[in-house]
């Protein structure tokens, strides 16, 4: 969306909202722009949640191994023992089990994973699936 675009919609000049924007990126407040790709689109059309408990010793390694991963939308450590919450988008049930066989449960140090599967999105602050 252009400056001018947006102006419309809030009542303001371009210039005031390219001033606005310049500012908002020196002050931090907006780190970056991105682009959301629907993953419909592009045949990624399973979006699967992963809780991933690791044995302390291992979690970094894990961990920088599955973010390596192009099939991993986001990683975060959770609070908990050692736990990984992690968010993939595949093309179906098939490439779940591969990946899963492959990519998580042959990691040294994995003590347990659960897996949950999106059936409809009601709500999301970046594009994603529309399961």
């Amino acid at each position: 969306m252009s400056y001018a675009e947006l102006g419309r919609k809030v009542d303001l000049t371009r210039a005031s909202i390219r001033e606005r924007i310049v500012k908002l990126k020196k002050d931090g407040v907006i780190e970056k722009f991105t682009i959301v790709l629907n993953p419909e689109k592009i045949e990624k059309e399973l979006s699967a949640f992963f809780e991933i408990d690791v044995e302390p010793h291992h979690l970094d390694k894990v961990a920088n191994k599955l973010a390596e991963e192009e099939r991993v939308y986001s990683l975060y450590l959770m609070t908990g023992a050692s736990t990984l919450h992690m968010h993939s988008l595949l093309t179906d049930q098939d490439e779940l089990e591969e990946f899963m066989i492959s990519k998580i449960y042959s990691q040294k140090g994995i003590t347990r994973v659960k897996s949950n599967i999106i059936l409809k999105r009601y709500k999301s602050r970046e594009g994603g699936a529309r399961l």
